[in-house]
Parts: structure tokens; sequence; C-alpha cells
């Protein structure tokens, strides 16, 4: 009898981790910390946070919330990675892994006394669950459907399945059960709401369920992906159903993984980029028109001419390439109100004009491609190409440059210096780490600047419902 798809990749994920794979996965923990503690000062972090904080205490580390069961943790930590887009990224599936996967091994981690090995050992396993089930489900899926979520439940209940030692069979079961909670629709990115973070929190904490389920052994689907009624059947048109386990000795899929150096949505990193190198030659003297040329699903998320809020500046190649050009650098600084309010940004804006282009639209998602092209008043031209952002593995981020980021997100979020250190020591410390006691402890010490007054948030997250922001 053919096995199924869960089966094979169940069979994958069972490969073993060197030293070097988990000193990598190191630096994918460390980067999703820092956007968790920088997520958790906005509105939409602090009303998770104080919907964490009602829920039963238990073991588990959950940022503000204190220490919950562990499908709470998941749950709170799961939402905040995302909100200020600096979360990674793998482009061809479209995943954003480590929102969903490393809250989902954290949480079971400390609440089964694993060890550092363990830990990272789950999340380059969830990495690669999650990679290869949203390669599969394509940019047909991608249309309708946050593959964050919806691809990566699955990598988050292969996670927490690994910390708690499951057979190839449980695997499978948890595997299952993901995709019965496979959810998240994009329709939330249309109208002022939260929900994307809901979506990726409920991603998280439903692997968590998933394997815990499949230990007692509560049976899943096996053939959940391909089946006639499964996943890419129902969600996703024009899917590979076998990309899922296509390649299964290759590299893992982590080492594919992109950082994201900008605080802006990874469609609008290419159009930075180039904006960036025109600014290192750019002429004094005015500019007639900008144009951006690019992929299509670009300018359907992020083709924003007068963003209204910081949320719609880190989705608006207008401002993304009119701050490249101005300022000579994309950071936090510039996707607030009064960023998006300076006369200066404003006028570059209108002078910007976007375009489809459609060999790109061919290439996406394997190339994040744009073409930007500055016209002066006096009719000369200057043009910049960008086929892979900094931070894609051919174009990769430093390990001190993702050091940097990390101190930076840190700091912004309300971090001591002593308290960051702590916690990026503890993190590089985690692959000859015998328990998480040392790793636990440095997070214990995040008291960020956007926690301490969660109770007196709502009338901000009420504000944000109705701005968008």
């Amino acid at each position: 009898m053919t096995e199924s798809l869960s089966e094979r990749l169940a069979e994958i994920l069972a490969r073993p981790i060197d030293r070097a794979a988990r000193a990598r996965v190191c630096l994918h923990i460390a980067d999703w910390l820092g956007c968790a503690v920088l997520g958790a000062t906005s509105p939409v972090g602090r009303a998770l946070i104080i919907y964490g904080r009602a829920a039963p205490d238990g073991p588990c580390f959950a940022l503000g919330a204190g220490h919950k069961s562990a499908e709470a943790a998941a749950f709170v930590n799961g939402g905040l990675g995302n909100i200020f887009e600096m979360d990674d990224l793998h482009r061809t599936s479209i995943v954003h892994p480590g929102d969903v996967v490393i809250p989902a091994a954290l949480a079971v981690a400390e609440r089964a006394g694993a060890g550092g090995p363990a830990l990272l050992d789950a999340v380059m396993r969830g990495y690669e669950a999650a990679i290869r089930v949203g390669e599969a489900a394509g940019t047909g899926h991608y249309a309708h459907w946050y593959t964050t979520a919806t691809c990566g439940v699955f990598g988050a209940a292969a996670a927490a399945a690994s910390v708690l030692g499951l057979d190839r069979r449980q695997i499978v079961d948890a595997l299952g059960q993901a995709g019965m909670q496979a959810a998240g629709l994009w329709q939330c990115r249309l109208e002022p709401t939260f929900s994307k973070q809901l979506a990726s929190a409920r991603a998280a904490q439903s692997g968590v369920i998933a394997a815990d389920l499949a230990a007692i052994g509560f049976p899943g689907a096996k053939a959940i992906l391909e089946g006639e009624r499964g996943f890419f059947a129902a969600t996703c048109p024009g899917s590979d159903p076998q990309a899922v386990v296509r390649d299964p000795g290759g590299p893992w899929r982590l080492f594919d993984t992109s950082f994201k150096p900008w605080p802006a949505c990874r469609h609008a990193h290419p159009v930075i980029e180039a904006g960036l190198a025109l600014r290192a030659r750019a002429e004094s003297k005015p500019i007639e028109r900008i144009t951006i040329v690019t992929y299509r699903d670009a300018v359907e998320f992020c083709d924003n001419p007068e963003p209204a809020s910081a949320h719609e500046a880190r989705f608006s190649l207008q401002h993304c390439v009119a701050v490249a050009l101005s300022k000579g650098r994309a950071v936090l600084a510039d996707f607030t109100p009064s960023a998006i309010a300076d006369e200066t940004l404003a006028a570059l804006r209108r002078r910007v004009v976007v375009r489809i282009d459609a060999a790109m639209t061919a290439a996406f998602p394997k190339c994040y491609g744009a073409l930007v092209t500055i016209a002066y008043a006096d009719g000369s031209q200057r043009e910049c190409r960008v086929e892979t952002a900094k931070g894609d593995p051919e174009n990769p981020m430093t390990e001190a440059e993702i050091e940097a980021k990390f101190h930076t997100l840190m700091s912004v979020g309300g971090l001591a210096a002593g308290a960051i250190e702590a916690v990026w020591r503890q993190t590089r410390k985690l692959p000859e780490s015998d328990t998480l006691a040392a790793f636990s402890a440095a997070l214990d010490g995040i008291v960020t600047g956007g926690t301490d007054s969660c109770d007196q948030e709502g009338e901000a997250i009420n504000e944000a419902r109705q701005t968008g922001s």
C-alpha cells in the first residue's frame, strides 16, 4: 500500500541534525525573540498579553503574561512575532516559520523539561514541515490563505511532536490533527483587524494540541494533505503535492530561510534595497518620477500611495522607496505616524508609479524581484534591479548584523542592556545546554516597555481597531 505524504514527511523529519545546523537554529530563535519583544509593545501585542494573563498558570514562558500552560504560552508568543514585519521568511513557501514553530517548540520543551538540543532539533523539524507544505501549497493557496498559519500549523505540530519524542505513527497523527486546524483567511488584511495575529497564535497553539492528542493515541487522517477531501484539494488550486517529499535528503529548509533587515512587508524589501542603492549614487537634482516595476503579489499587497497608519506604511511600496531614497535607511522610526506625515516623504510618494511585470510575476515566489527607475526633471534616468534582497541566502545578513538587529529590537522593546545580553548569550549556548533552566531564566528577565501597563490599554486597543494601526 502506498505511503501517504504525511508518513513520508515523518521519515524525512527523522534525519539527524548536526552541530552546525543547531547553531543556525539559535540565530532564528534570537531573531524571533527580538521580533516578539518589540511586538509586545504594540496594541495588538498588549491585547494578546491581556488575554494570556487570564489563562491557566503553568511552567511555560508567555511574554508579558507570566508562566502559563503550554497551549496558552504558545498562543501568546505565537501572535507576537509578525506584528512589526521583521520576522524571518522562506521565499518559495511564502511562510514565516519562526512565528509559529518556535513558540510551539519552546512551550512544549519548557513543559517537558527538555534540554537545548531537543529544542533546537524540534525547531529545525518544524521549519522543515511548514516549509515543505507551503512549497506544495503554492501561490494559488496564498491568494486567499495566510500560509504562515495554514501551513505553519503543520510545522508547529512537527516541532511539538519532536520534543515529545513521538514515533512515526504518532507524528502522522499529529500532522493529521494539524490539518484539521489549518486556518487563516486573507480578508484580515483588507480590514482594520488584529486577526492576522490571531491566525499565527492559533497555529502555534494548535500545533501543541495536535501533538498532545497524538501522544495519547488520538488518530489523525494519514492522507490529510493529498486526500480527495484533504488540505490540498480543499484549499490549494494548482498545488504540487509531491513537493512535500521532494529531495528528501537535501539541506534542511531552514538554511534557505531569509532574515529581514527592514521593518516592512518582505514584498517591499527589493524596492527598499533598490532605493538604497540609488540613494548611494544619487544626484542632487529634482526627481520627476519614480517607477517601480515588480511582481503581481507585491503590488496586490503593497500598492498604497497614501498610507494612513504605521501598519499601512509597512505595506506601502511608495512609502518604502521614498524612505530609502530620502533617508538612506529604513528603520522603525521611518514607519511612524510622524514619518508618514513628513512632507518630503509624502511628496516623493506622489511621484511613484507602480507597474506589474509579467516575467517577474512568473518568477515569483522563487524570486522576489523589483526594478526601480528614477526619472529626473532634466530628462536623465537612473535605475536599479534587485533579484535577491538583503537577508536572502544569496545576499545574507551576517551573524553580526543579525545580532545587531536583535539588540536593536530588544532595546526598542524596552529591555535593559544586561537583560538583552543575557538572552543573547543563553540562546547561543543552547546547543550545549542539558536543561533550559538558564535560557528560561533569561527569558523571565524580559520586561518590555509595552507590558507594564497592559491593564490600562483598552483605550489604545480600541483606537487601533478604528485606525487599523
